[in-house]
């Protein structure tokens, strides 16, 4: 298997990002790592080491703030530990999960390759960087550990995997679309305009995006439920809903597939 790894650095705002970004065939995945005021926010994988080190050793590094325990946001976390020895953060939910090394379906070793065990700290619900405040906002749903980051100085939210796009089409077994609904909610109660996603990068109107996916998944929501009530199956709901079929699902071996949006919709399994 030829995997093409790529890194691509950008600045804006007072925030330096690095996107990492691997291909095989016909799936592309990809994750952010954020520098700013003095702290890391996210780790990447370990299969993107060689090509994120420079981006971090080109910063000044006081600690790392993990959004949640997922590969693709933690798998460096020994090298800032081993290292640079600043103190990691990440929700208290997965701190015991952190000291192992990460177990994961095949594909996902593949992308990000095995996350090496870490002894991270506890999130502070408040924190202070070099200049700025910041508070950090348990939203769960994509993971049971799920926490996004807010720049009060700033205004700037780091959303973690809370975005990701507007329309989701697929979601993990493990993932709960009510929990995420209402994760949307809380997080537009706080005062933010820009966004800095893991995965879609810097969006300028980020309120506005995570707006407008709170109303999807409403509106999936609801269309779910009114089809479940009219007697049709998961599958027959997913055929009306999400006719296609996406290269993810096959190469995840199900683990990500629109069925999973409906299934945790209804709470129920198939």
């Amino acid at each position: 298997m030829i995997f093409k790894k790529t890194v691509t650095r950008t600045s804006t705002a007072g925030v330096h990002m690095a996107n990492g970004i691997i291909r095989f065939q016909k799936v592309q995945l990809n994750v952010h790592s954020f520098a700013t005021d003095g702290i890391i926010i996210d780790a990447g994988g370990k299969s993107l080491k060689p090509l994120l080190l420079d981006f971090w050793k080109e910063q000044s590094i006081d600690a790392l703030y993990c959004t949640h325990i997922h590969e693709d946001h933690t798998g460096c976390a020994d090298w800032f530990e081993r290292e640079l020895q600043v103190p990691i953060y990440l929700n208290k939910r997965s701190l015991a999960e952190a000291q192992r090394d990460g177990k994961y379906p095949l594909y996902r070793l593949l992308y990000w390759g095995k996350r090496k065990a870490f002894a991270p700290v506890p999130m502070p619900t408040t924190f202070h960087s070099r200049n700025c405040s910041w508070l950090s906002i348990f939203t769960p749903g994509h993971s049971n550990d799920h926490t996004v980051l807010l720049n009060k100085t700033t205004g700037q939210l780091f959303s973690g995997d809370l975005y990701v796009q507007t329309k989701t089409k697929v979601a993990m077994e493990s993932e709960s679309i009510p929990q995420i609904i209402q994760s949307l909610k809380t997080v537009l109660t706080y005062d933010f305009e820009e966004v800095f996603c893991c995965h879609a990068g810097y969006l300028p109107n980020g309120r506005k995006h995570l707006e407008d996916k709170l109303h999807y998944l409403q509106d999936t929501a609801a269309n779910v439920h009114d089809l479940n009530q009219k007697g049709l199956s998961v599958k027959e709901i997913q055929t009306q809903l999400f006719p296609r079929k996406y290269p993810i699902t096959t190469f995840s071996y199900g683990q990500w597939d629109s069925k999973h949006i409906i299934t945790s919709i209804l709470k129920k399994k198939t």
